[in-house]
C-alpha cells in the first residue's frame, strides 16, 4: 500500500458519493443526454468565446451570466442552458426543467443514481457532481461522451478534499493524445481516477484493467464506462474492497503495480501521482491528495517495475516530472530507473523553476493566498526550504515510453528535451517511431543502406540564402506532426529527403551523390555513412518512412 492511503482519519473527505447506475438507468440517461444536443460546441454557443475562454481559464462569471440569461429567457430553457448550469456551474435550477431537459431520466432518477440532491423548498435541486460532455476525433472514429466527477472548487468555494476525483482536465487529455491506439489485447489505465483513459482503451483494446488506490476513482470510472455504454458489475462504492468487472472492463483497488502483480499487459496508459510534497509542506497546511501525491518519489520504482508487466512488444505511456539537481545530468537520473532489458524514450517538454513548480500545487490544492495567506506562505517556505536542502534548481515535467522489445536485443536510450509541437495527437507518431526503431535495431548499415524510405507528408523544407548567393547557408527540414522538430540539414541529408519517394535506395542516393559531386573513392564512402546515419535518424524521428 502506498503512502497515500496512511492519510489521517480527521482529513475531510468529498461531499457526496460518487454516483451509481444500473445498466438500465446508465442507458436511459445516454438516451437523454444524446438527445438533449449538450455537447462541447453547443456549449461554447451558448456561452459566446469570451465567456467560454474565460471558463477554461477557471473565471466563472461570464459565464454564469451567459447561462441565466438564457436560463430566464422564455419559459421553457433548452436543455444545454439547464444542463451547463447545473452541472458545469453548479447553479440550482427548478426540478421541473430539469424533467424537461432529461424526460427519461427525469429530476427524479438523476437524484437516485446520485447527480443530484432532491429538490428544496423552492422546488430547485443543485448537482452533486460535475457532469460535462467530453469530444473528441481518434483512429477509432468520433468519441462522444458525458464525464462525471467531483465538484471543483470553481463550484464549491473550498479547497479540494484528499479524496477529490479530478475530472477530463489537461493532464488528461495529453495522456490520451499521447497514447498509441492501435488494436491490442490487454490493457492497463494504471490510476484511472474518473476513468477518461479507460474509456479511450476500451475503444482498442478487448480487455481492459482500471486500477486505483482510491475506491472512490473507481467508482466515478464504473459510472462513466456504463454511462458510455460499457456493462459493469461489482461497481464500488466509496468503501468497498477490491473491485472485480466483468468482461471488457475489470477495476481493482490497490496502490500502483500491486493489484496487477503476475499479469501482463500490451498497453499500459498511466498519469501517477507523482508530486513530491514534503512533509514539512503537508504540516503548514496542504493535504495529501490521491489524484497527484504519492508522499515520496513514486516513478523511480514505478518505472523499475514496469518490466514484469509488458508482454513482448508492450509499451507503457506515462506523465511525470523529474528533479533538476545541482550540476548532474536530469537524462543520467531518469534513465537509471529504466529496467535494463527495456527501451526508453523520455521528453521533457517543460522545465519550472522551484518557486513556480510549487505555487503551482499548492494553488491546485485549493491553498491560495486569497484564500489563506498566512498558511500559504507557510507552505511555499516548507517547500522552498526542501528544494534548497536538496539542491534542487528545477522540476521537468514530460512523457516517458517505456517499450519491452518483441525479441532479446540491445535496448535503446532515447531522453531529449523537445518543447515544440506539432499538428494533430502525438499518439500515430509514438507508434510509428516504436515500430521503426524495432525494425532498424535488427538491421546493420548495409542493410539500412539497402532500405527504399518515403518522406513523410507533412516535411516542408526552407533554404535560407545570402542574397546573391546560389547555394544556401541554412537548410531546415520542417515536421508539421508528431513533434514538430526542425533539422538542419548538410546538403547531402537535404538531397537524400528531397528523392526519397521509395523507387531508391539509400546506397543509390549516396552513390548518384557521390557522381554527381565527383566525390573521390574514400570521400563517397563517408558520404555513404554519413546518409547512412542520417537515414536512422530521419526515420526514427519521422521525417522519412519505411517503404519497400
Amino acid at each position: 500500500m502506498s503512502p497515500a492511503s496512511a492519510r489521517s482519519a480527521s482529513e475531510p473527505s468529498s461531499s457526496f458519493p460518487p454516483p451509481a447506475a444500473t445498466p438500465e438507468q446508465a442507458a436511459s440517461l445516454r438516451a437523454d443526454l444524446a438527445d438533449s444536443g449538450w455537447g462541447v460546441e453547443a456549449v461554447a454557443a451558448l456561452l459566446g468565446e469570451a465567456a467560454d475562454a474565460a471558463l477554461r481559464r477557471e473565471i466563472r462569471l461570464p459565464a454564469l451570466r451567459a447561462v441565466r440569461a438564457a436560463l430566464a429567457d422564455g419559459p421553457a430553457p433548452s436543455p444545454v442552458a439547464v444542463l451547463t448550469a447545473l452541472f458545469m456551474l453548479g447553479e440550482p435550477v427548478p426540478a421541473t426543467a430539469l424533467d424537461a431537459a432529461l424526460p427519461r431520466t427525469a429530476a427524479a432518477g438523476a437524484a437516485a443514481i446520485g447527480l443530484v440532491g432532491e429538490p428544496d423548498g423552492a422546488g430547485c435541486v443543485r448537482a452533486l457532481v460535475d457532469l460535462r460532455p467530453h469530444e473528441a476525433v481518434d483512429d477509432a472514429g468520433e468519441v462522444r461522451w458525458w464525464v462525471t466527477s467531483d465538484l471543483g472548487e470553481l463550484v464549491t468555494g473550498r479547497a479540494l478534499a484528499p479524496d477529490h476525483v479530478l475530472g477530463v482536465g489537461g493532464a488528461g487529455l495529453t495522456l490520451a493524445g499521447l497514447t498509441p491506439r492501435t488494436r491490442v489485447r490487454t490493457a492497463l489505465d494504471l490510476g484511472c481516477g474518473c476513468g477518461i483513459q479507460t474509456l479511450y482503451l476500451l475503444r482498442h483494446a478487448e480487455h481492459v484493467v482500471a486500477t486505483d488506490i482510491s475506491a472512490r476513482a473507481l467508482a466515478f470510472t464504473a459510472f462513466n464506462a456504463a454511462l458510455a455504454g460499457v456493462s459493469v458489475t461489482g461497481a464500488p462504492d466509496a468503501g468497498s474492497e477490491p473491485v472485480l468487472g466483468s468482461g471488457r472492463l475489470e477495476l481493482l483497488r490497490g496502490s500502483l503495480l500491486e493489484p496487477v502483480v503476475g499479469r501482463r499487459f500490451d498497453l499500459i496508459a498511466s498519469n501517477p501521482p507523482f508530486v513530491l510534497t514534503p512533509p514539512a509542506v503537508r504540516e503548514a497546511g496542504l493535504p495529501l491528495m490521491e489524484y497527484r501525491d504519492a508522499g515520496g518519489p513514486i516513478l523511480p520504482g514505478l518505472v523499475a517495475g514496469l518490466g514484469e508487466h509488458l508482454e513482448p512488444g508492450a509499451v507503457a505511456v506515462m506523465l511525470g516530472n523529474w528533479e533538476h539537481r545541482g550540476t548532474g545530468s536530469w537524462r543520467d537520473a531518469v534513465a537509471a530507473w529504466v529496467p535494463e532489458e527495456l527501451d526508453a524514450w523520455v521528453i521533457e517538454r517543460e522545465l519550472q523553476d522551484p518557486v513556480e513548480y510549487a505555487t503551482m500545487w499548492l494553488r491546485d490544492g485549493g491553498l491560495t493566498p486569497e484564500r489563506d495567506a498566512e498558511g500559504f506562505d507557510a507552505a511555499l517556505e516548507a517547500w522552498i526550504d526542501d528544494f534548497e536542502a536538496r539542491d534542487v534548481r528545477g522540476v521537468g515535467f514530460g512523457y516517458l515510453i517505456v517499450h519491452r522489445p518483441r525479441r532479446r536485443r540491445e535496448p535503446w536510450r532515447l531522453l531529449e528535451e523537445v518543447s515544440t509541437s506539432g499538428q494533430g495527437v502525438l499518439g500515430p507518431h509514438v507508434a510509428e517511431v516504436l515500430e521503426v526503431r524495432e525494425h532498424l535495431a535488427g538491421l546493420d548499415d548495409e542493410a539500412v543502406a539497402d532500405l527504399h524510405p518515403l518522406l513523410a507528408p507533412d516535411v516542408t523544407e526552407e533554404r535560407h540564402l545570402i542574397p546573391g548567393a546560389a547555394e544556401p547557408t541554412v537548410i531546415l527540414l520542417r515536421q508539421g506532426g508528431g513533434l514538430g522538430r526542425a533539422l538542419r540539414a548538410s546538403t547531402a541529408v537535404a538531397a537524400l529527403a528531397g528523392v526519397a519517394d521509395g523507387e531508391l535506395s539509400v546506397g543509390q542516393v549516396a552513390s548518384a551523390v557521390a557522381a554527381l559531386s565527383e566525390l573521390n573513392a574514400a570521400d563517397g564512402a563517408a558520404l555513404r555513412v554519413e546518409m547512412v546515419e542520417a537515414a536512422r535518424h530521419l526515420l526514427t524521428t519521422g521525417f522519412l518512412c519505411l517503404g519497400k
